[in-house]
């Protein structure tokens, strides 16, 4: 009788399923129709279901949480699905095998946390060098300058606190995004890819394009409609704002939107490469709310950019120099079996 953690095809003699693998055209063409499901269910309300236009942004926005909320537990579904386990196993397979797990949690938060801060060095020198400044010109006492930072300061945790509870748009940057995208282009997808076979480094590269591609398509079929209400997808409709609402140059506005595009598809690597090496769903997700918190590092801000370039560069070093070690397997598993991955994920193609 087989272990009960092992991997065991459902029906070997189906094609491309050989070992209990799955097929590489199937996993491509589950994980295109997962990402593209992500995209296109959020214009469901409208198109599908033809209801009324939000009357308000909070109406439109939780009507957008619940479409992708959907769309994350049908990707979870059609995972399920595809993956050579037996149905006995259960569900708590399926989520740790999406990477939603309790053991070694507070590693996976803490280490990808501290790692992924080191991108930011040079923005937190920049805020230490303005505060220094607004020191420097002050004319009042120091010790009633320090009551002051710290009422100030006080205040300004209670503030943040109070517009991420009350802000819908908060809950979507820090809790619904992070969450859903990484529980699909991560948790689903990846395993997915793992068992066609595919190597690691060619997984942390296709991630991120499914992604786009994505992004990409609904918005040709929004510009070809002429019917409908919604906003293209997000880098595409900030393009348009820009060019159109902000009067830039077109070039400009491309720049921009380019960089912002880079920087989006460069995080979708890191975050495939935590979920590779740790195993943790949690990973990719502090790394991504943090990142949606601290926005574009600073790389060359108004004052003192030498400085503050230096120290994003030494950040960056100091990053790619803890990169392998930090996310060892072995940190975030008990026992991987002599295994460079979690699961055995990267035996899944050959042997399961």
């Amino acid at each position: 009788m087989a272990e009960p953690n092992k991997w065991v095809p459902r029906n070997p003699e189906l094609p491309g399923a050989e070992d209990g693998s799955v097929s590489k055209e199937s996993a491509l063409a589950a994980c295109f129709a997962m990402a593209l499901f992500y995209v296109a269910v959020l214009y469901a309300p409208t198109y599908v279901l033809r209801l009324a236009p939000a009357s308000s942004l909070n109406t439109f926005m939780i009507r957008r949480f619940i479409s992708v909320i959907f769309a994350s537990l049908a990707s979870i579904l059609l995972c399920a699905c595809l993956l050579p386990v037996r149905n006995y196993q259960g569900a708590s397979l399926i989520l740790s095998i999406c990477g939603i797990r309790l053991d070694h949690l507070g590693r996976a938060v803490a280490i990808p946390l501290c790692l992924t801060s080191l991108f930011y060095v040079g923005s937190v020198v920049s805020r230490l060098l303005s505060f220094s400044d607004a020191w420097e010109q002050e004319e009042l006492h120091q010790e009633a300058y320090l009551v002051r930072i710290f009422k100030a300061a006080s205040q300004k945790l209670v503030d943040d606190a109070h517009f991420v509870v009350l802000n819908i748009l908060a809950w979507r940057n820090y809790v619904v995004a992070p969450i859903t995208e990484e529980l699909v282009f991560r948790a689903c997808m990846i395993p997915l890819l793992l068992c066609a076979g595919f190597k690691a480094y060619s997984i942390i590269f296709l991630s991120p394009i499914f992604f786009s591609l994505a992004q990409i398509i609904p918005f040709q079929l929004k510009i070809g409609s002429a019917s409908g209400s919604g906003p293209p997808p997000a880098h595409l409709n900030h393009l348009l704002e820009l060019y159109y609402g902000q009067k830039y140059t077109f070039s400009r506005a491309v720049l921009i939107v380019g960089m912002q595009l880079g920087y989006t598809v460069m995080f979708g690597w890191y975050a495939s490469f935590l979920f590779l090496r740790t195993g943790h769903l949690i990973a990719p997700i502090v790394a991504h709310i943090f990142c949606n918190m601290m926005g574009l590092p600073i790389v060359f801000p108004n004052t003192q950019k030498a400085f503050v370039f230096s120290s994003f560069l030494i950040g960056c070093g100091t990053f790619f120099i803890l990169l392998f070690p930090a996310t060892s397997p072995d940190l975030y598993n008990s026992n991987t079996k002599h295994c460079r991955c979690w699961h055995e994920f990267c035996s899944w193609g050959r042997t399961l």
